[in-house]
Parts: structure tokens; sequence; C-alpha cells
């Protein structure tokens, strides 16, 4: 286990924010290569790495989300949990490839496969043109242990631009912030009842009769926005007090120019659990405001949806889209992406049997997030797949942790496997 842990603790000096984790993929193909294993890299950055005649891989994929001072990141051990200080941890994904490293140490004989780019958006999955041999994938991306996921939603996320006219208007002028809010996963956590900062300080404005100079919020397009801000205009002096409730700071400042903005053009979009799935404890459909920008006449707002049934996911994006785009806002519909349908096989059962071994129950679950098995399993139809992974709390967040104890009986339920 600690040459387990001594393994992440050397990956998080290591640069993998989405989009710029080169280093990290270059270390991985140098590391494989000393352990003696074959490695192969496709045109998306994905890496295969094989040893004699495996029957299973395990993947995970490399980048992180990096928020707070990540990519800079300091590990901190307390007891039984590793977690960062002031930024995200990367355990999502990092863990697994601290358990996958360890097993290359041991020369298992295993594939393993680290996909690119997938905190934005699955690229790597997407895009894979890697020869898998094995006929069982095991994705260690999932974030509570004892439980086996057999299926994930599917997602699709908008983007809603306009430009409006400014107007120049005398009167005063406050800055209105909100900061650190829990933050979270979009998905995951999307029916914690974790506040989004956006739509709160949306409605504070609403609430006060504020006009919008300019607006900033959010952080990630999966994320839940912990933090938002604002330069707004009012006909007379603010009382602070009516924001205190809401944690909104207010200062005076200076402008002249009031955007022409309907705060209900963003307070009309979705926001939170959208439906409850009759079959699985889970969320069905959701719907984030990830993303808030208004400056200079400009509106960009930045929307993920998440559903178990992807033609559910389809019919309430085209809504959106055909709505507002009637509102004079152009629509995009970005980085699309399937669920996984759940699905009872021989892999499936020895995953629930090896876990029940280690950890005395197990649930077959479907998760309300985006495992790359859902893509991958488009690609790769003759191959039967899960998911599992140890504890993991609150990624994509400054307050992001993980329980070592569940990493080492995860690693356990692995070895199982491989047996």
């Amino acid at each position: 286990m600690q040459e387990i842990i001594d393994n992440f603790i050397e990956i998080s000096k290591v640069p993998r924010c989405s989009f710029k984790s080169e280093k990290m993929e270059l270390f991985l193909r140098d590391f494989a290569k000393k352990q003696g294993y074959t490695v192969q890299v496709d045109g998306a950055k994905n890496i295969l790495v094989s040893h004699r005649e495996p029957k299973m891989s395990l993947q995970a994929h490399y980048d992180m989300v990096c928020v707070g001072s990540a990519p800079k990141i300091e590990t901190v051990i307390d007891g039984n949990i590793l977690k960062a200080k002031n930024s995200s941890l990367g355990a999502d994904n990092g863990m697994a490839i601290a358990m996958m490293m360890q097993l290359m140490k041991e020369q298992a004989a295993l594939e393993f496969l680290f996909t690119s780019d997938e905190e934005v958006g699955l690229i790597g999955a997407k895009n894979l043109d890697l020869p898998i041999q094995s006929k069982y994938l095991l994705n260690l991306d999932s974030e509570d242990e004892g439980e086996v996921y057999i299926g994930c939603a599917g997602g699709v996320d908008l983007k809603f631009t306009k430009e409006l006219p400014t107007v120049s208007v005398d009167g005063k002028f406050y800055k209105l912030s909100i900061g650190n809010f829990p933050g979270g996963h979009s998905g995951v956590d999307i029916d914690k009842g974790i506040p989004n900062a956006i739509v709160t300080l949306a409605n504070s404005i609403k609430n006060n009769g504020l006009k919008i100079v300019s607006f900033h919020g959010g952080e990630r397009i999966n994320s839940i926005p912990a933090n938002a801000s604002a330069i707004v205009f009012a006909n007379s002096a603010l009382d602070k007090s009516k924001f205190a409730d809401n944690k909104i700071e207010v200062e005076a400042c200076d402008s002249a120019k009031v955007t022409a903005f309907d705060i209900d053009d963003l307070l009309g979009l979705p926001n939170g659990v959208l439906e409850k799935s009759e079959v699985f404890d889970v969320v069905q459909s959701s719907a984030n405001i990830a993303l808030a920008d208004i400056e200079k006449g400009v509106v960009t707002i930045e929307l993920s949806l998440r559903s178990l049934d992807t033609d559910e996911l389809m019919h309430i994006a085209k809504e959106l889209e055909k709505t507002y785009k009637t509102k004079g806002f152009e629509v995009t519909l970005n980085d699309k992406y399937p669920g996984w349908k759940p699905q009872l096989n021989e892999f499936t059962k020895r995953v629930e049997q090896a876990t029940k071994d280690i950890f005395g129950e197990c649930e077959l679950k479907v998760i309300h997030a985006g495992l790359e098995c859902g893509v991958l399993s488009e690609k790769l139809p003759n191959v039967k797949m899960a998911s599992i992974g140890p504890n993991i709390r609150f990624p994509h967040s400054t307050r992001e942790y993980v329980e070592l104890d569940s990493v080492k009986r995860v690693y356990r339920v692995v070895k199982e496997l491989l047996k």
C-alpha cells in the first residue's frame, strides 16, 4: 500500500491538467518501458501498455481537473485521508494510475489502457485507435468502494451566446462577489444540495432589481460553480444586509455602461435534478449551469445536461435549443457522449463476486456521470466491461480527498480478478 501511495505522490508532481498533460503521457510511456512492457500510442495520445497474453485490460484516464493551485499539488496525509492543500487532488483518476503502476512493477499479465482528456469530453476514448486484445475491460474511474458499476449516463453540453446593446447611465455601481462555495462534480454531486454560485448570485440580482454591467461565474463545464461575481447598477444605495444571507460581498465601484440583459434568460435554464430513475437509485436526468460570462455586451452561458436515457437527453437539449433561438441566442451542442446501457454477463458476475469476497457485500449500480465505458463499449462491442474504484469524495474541487484504506481494498479486488 505504501508503494501505491508513493506512486501517487510521484505522479502528483507531473502536470496533467486536461489539454496540458503531455508530460504525464511521456512519464507513463517511460515508466511502462522500464518495467519491460510493450507501449503503443495513438493519434489522440491514448497509451496501451501490454505484457504477455493478457485476458483483461485495466483502464483509467491520465488527465485531471485542475482547480485551485493545481497543477501544483501539495499532498497531505491525515490518518486514512489523502488530500491536497489548496487544490484539487487528482485522485480522479490518478489513484487508478498509482494502482496500475504497482501492477506493472509486479509484472502482471494485463493490458493497461490510459486515455487522454477524459475530463473535457472523453476525447481520448472517442478517438481510440489501439488494438485491444483483452476480452474484458475493468474501468477504475468509479468513486464508491464495494459497488460495481455496469451503466452510466450520457451527456451533452450546450453553449448559448448573444450580443446585446449597452447603455451609458449615471448612478451607483457595485461589485457583488460569491466565493468558496463547496463546488463538486456536476454529475455525482448534483443531488447533494450543493448551491450553485451562478444561480445564487443571479437570483440576488433579480430579487433586488439590479441591472447587470458584467457577470463572471463558474470554473469548469463539469463542475458545480463555486465562485461568481458581477458589476451591477442600482438607482439608489444598496443595503448590504440584504445580501448577507447568501454570503455575497458588496463593494462600491466605478462603471458607466449597463447591458440590456434579461436575468430571466439565465435563471430560465434548468439547474439541478430534473428526474429520478424509476429502476435504479440514481438521478435519471440533470442540468448544471456551469459557466456564465457577460462582458462588453456579449453573453455566453454554458450548461451541461446528463441523462441515463439518450432519447430524453436529446429531447431536453433540442427543446432548450429551440426556445433560446427564439430569444435571439446562438445555441451550439458540444461534447455529446453516449450512455452505457447496463448489462449482466460473466465478467460483471466475476467482478461482483470478487467485490463480495473482499467487502462481504456488493451492489451493482448505474452512475449519473459519464464513464468512458459508454464510449468504449461502442468502439469495442465484443469487450465486456465493468467499473470499480475507491472512495473519492468531492472530485473536481479543492475539497477532494481519497480514503487510503479504500484504495487498499479495491486493489485487493483487482488482484482477485487477476487470479
